[in-house]
């Protein structure tokens, strides 16, 4: 059997998935299940412990070790699942003499185990700095995914990642360059840096190095670079530099997700986020005029508590209003401890209509963005399955076999709703 990853949620826990799996490789440790699990909903969580299930269903013998931001926030909840045979942190799945501790341990199997001894979790509120998760070109991918940042520092009434992800922590500068490096030596043909909370790069750095100080120095450092790109930001702390470079790099792609949540200035406040409704829409038109032709996408939450359906309508609107083409609804899930959980909740029938509503207008708006593409030259990264990323991210797929990792030109002549089909 060889060594099983399974993830669960954002594309930082995809990085750090690859991560782990090296130093579990590198420590020989074999026939192993490891699940990196979510906890932004509790759906997620869900699907983390019904996968650590199935996963030692199909393989009896087969230990499963457990790990994520839900492993880190509920440890004796996972510890006492009879299917898992060891519990780690999130700042312990990067240390590699947990590995090695794990690949040498002749007791890794058994389910007997006592709840206490499974689990390997400390304080990630006292770790201060990052630790590294440097990994190859991801299998299969032709884009390299560096991250620069962990942690974050606000506190977002229903958001439980800060506590499985501890205090923003960054990456020093010239560690993130030798990384994309490394990556593109591998053959990355496109860089994409990751965190939390990107926008709060560098602030625990000496010189307090800004995001936009940061893709300025790689870019500079890697003229061979062709493509950078950023994952999701905080809009209101978007720095100048950062949209300096933005108007004036064409190597710094044309596309940026934000992390909006909703589109109500009270909802917007109880959710103790750092802008309002004109902040996101003043930023989508500064943007567009520096830069004409950016895409925008964005995370929106349904039935928020306290939630009116005059509140869901301005939320509705900021899809048009902030012109965004990509975005993903989240159903508001309460997770305890938060202090959402403790607002007045909205029935769960509600919550649903109101994001299958988002849902239903961020299709509309994405079929928008491609039929405004259709006939228009583009540049396309090819991936497998004979598709492709514009700059922009619009998906692209080939009627025809194309290899991967080549940067080409592309017309697309139709769509299917969710990407462009080009000859």
């Amino acid at each position: 059997m060889a060594l099983e990853v399974v993830t669960f949620g954002c594309r930082l826990n995809i990085v750090e998935s690859e991560a782990l799996r090296l130093k579990a490789e590198a420590a020989g440790l074999k026939d192993a299940a490891i699940v990196n699990s979510c906890a932004v909903t509790a759906e997620a969580a869900r699907q983390a412990r019904q996968a650590v299930r199935r996963l030692k269903r199909e393989q009896p013998d087969r230990p499963v070790i457990v790990t994520g931001c839900a492993a880190q926030i509920e440890p004796a909840r996972f510890a006492a699942m009879p299917e898992a045979a060891r519990v780690l942190g999130n700042d312990e799945k990067l240390d590699p003499e947990i590995w090695s501790r794990l690949a040498r341990s002749n007791s890794l199997g058994e389910a007997t185990a006592a709840a206490d001894d499974k689990v390997v979790v400390g304080d990630i509120m006292a770790r201060s700095r990052i630790r590294p998760a440097p990994t190859g070109r991801l299998s299969g991918h032709t884009r390299g995914f560096v991250q620069v940042q962990n942690g974050c520092d606000h506190r977002c009434t229903f958001c439980v990642i800060p506590f499985g992800r501890g205090h923003s922590r960054s990456l020093p500068l010239a560690d993130v360059v030798a990384q994309c490096r490394t990556l593109l030596e591998g053959g990355a043909r496109e860089i994409v840096l990751t965190g939390v909370d990107l926008t709060s790069y560098g602030r625990d750095l000496a010189g307090t190095p800004s995001l936009g100080d940061l893709a300025g120095a790689i870019l500079r450092a890697l003229p061979e670079l062709t493509r950078l790109r950023l994952s999701s930001i905080d809009a209101v702390e978007a720095d100048d530099a950062l949209r300096a470079l933005i108007a004036g790099e064409p190597r710094l792609m044309p596309h940026l997700h934000l992390s909006l949540q909703h589109g109500d200035d009270l909802i917007l406040k109880r959710m103790k986020r750092r802008h309002s409704r004109m902040d996101a829409i003043r930023f989508c038109a500064e943007l567009r005029a520096l830069r004409p032709g950016i895409v925008f996408g964005a995370d929106l939450i349904a039935g928020f508590p306290t939630e009116d359906e005059a509140m869901f309508a301005r939320s509705l609107a900021l899809i048009e209003e902030c012109g965004l083409s990509f975005v993903h609804v989240f159903p508001y899930s309460a997770r305890p401890g938060t202090p959402a959980a403790r607002m007045p909740q909205s029935p769960a029938a509600l919550v649903a209509e109101r994001a299958a509503r988002l849902r239903e207008a961020a299709s509309a708006a994405h079929r928008r963005h491609l039929a405004a593409r259709r006939g228009k030259p583009l540049t396309v990264l090819t991936e497998r399955g004979n598709s492709g990323r514009a700059e922009d991210f619009t998906l692209v797929r080939f009627e025809g076999p194309v290899e991967p990792g080549l940067i080409v030109p592309a017309i697309g002549h139709a769509d299917d709703g969710r990407a462009l089909l080009a000859a």
